[in-house]
């Protein structure tokens, strides 16, 4: 059984946009089908995929904070700098409406994707730094992302800084040290690597359940603006990829490291956004839709910047 759902797990991590797609796409014909999630049990559905995340961190994962500050460094400003900048300055280029607006700003002031690592891993990119980025950008986000959302968005919008605050606490940072937790106590349990094995399929399911949500509930509003939304999420992502390359390169880091850097720069934590959209601008569905299809297109870009990178190195040989 076990072995089974390790299996699926593979598939599906292997397989993550096209089926968060499909399931998008099912749902907006289909919106009975994940009406169920709003609300308390779309963050449950975002806790239970960040406990997942810290289930596959371990007390070594954090010692490269002290190995490596300053690359963990240059890539966490880089993410907490560049991707609030990018998503400014798209706003008045391409002169957003103030909802879309919102939550393209939302999405870039959010900690590192939960996949990132995957992406990483595939492209033969510096896990651990990877790893590293992604714990300390997630430590930082109840501070950092209401912080960032207010100094931009203020003039635009009311933001509730302590409740976002709030939010962010509940939904990133418990779940993942109550995963360290469980790995600290129960990692040398011979069954508990097999079942952390299992735990990318949770990951992938939470990220559907939370898209399937924001479609059946606001999926009428996309129409309406979906060419505009796309083109923000796209443009917001690949500069983000191209800016943390870049970082990269003037830092003099490795050829791993850069592709790790511009993944974890130009890959956010659109899961979070969009719960924390729906909860704190539920006013203005347009935020959280605009989450909702950063969250997909990541898992796309993502998937199709590691195989630019293996084909690069085809190349090279």
């Amino acid at each position: 059984m076990l072995k089974t759902a390790q299996k699926i797990s593979e598939f599906l991590s292997s397989k993550t946009s096209v089926f968060i797609i499909i399931v998008a796409i099912i749902t907006y014909f289909f919106p009975n089908i994940f009406m169920w999630v709003k609300g308390n049990t779309q963050t449950v559905i975002l806790g239970i995929i960040m406990l997942t995340m810290g289930m596959t961190l371990s007390l070594k994962d954090f010692q490269i904070l002290m190995q490596r500050p300053l690359d963990i460094g240059i890539g966490t400003f880089a993410q907490y700098f560049f991707m609030p900048v990018i998503a400014i300055c798209l706003v008045h280029i391409l002169h957003l409406p103030k909802e879309i607006a919102i939550g393209l700003i939302l999405v870039g002031c959010c900690p590192g994707g939960v996949s990132s690592n995957i992406m990483s891993f595939l492209c033969k990119g510096d896990v651990a730094f990877s790893v590293g980025m992604t714990a300390v950008s997630t430590l930082l986000a109840p501070i950092m992302t209401p912080a960032l959302v207010y100094y931009l968005a203020k003039e635009s919008v009311n933001v509730d800084v302590i409740g976002m605050f709030q939010s962010v606490l509940i939904v990133t940072i418990l779940p993942v040290i109550t995963g360290v937790i469980l790995n600290y106590f129960f990692r040398n349990n011979e069954k508990f690597p097999e079942i952390c094995k299992v735990m990318p399929a949770l990951s992938v399911l939470g990220l559907a359940c939370i898209v399937g949500g924001v479609v059946a509930h606001f999926g009428s509003t996309f129409i309406k603006s979906g060419i505009v939304i796309f083109i923000a999420a796209f443009c917001h992502n690949f500069i983000g990829y191209v800016a943390g390359w870049t970082i990269g390169r003037i830092a003099n880091m490795p050829e791993p490291k850069k592709r790790t850097i511009s993944i974890e720069v130009g890959m956010q934590n659109a899961g979070l956004a969009t719960v924390l959209a729906t909860k704190h601008f539920a006013l203005i569905p347009e935020a959280a839709i605009i989450s909702a299809v950063s969250c997909v297109w990541h898992s796309i870009s993502g998937t199709i910047l590691a195989n630019l990178f293996l084909i690069k190195d085809k190349i090279k040989k």
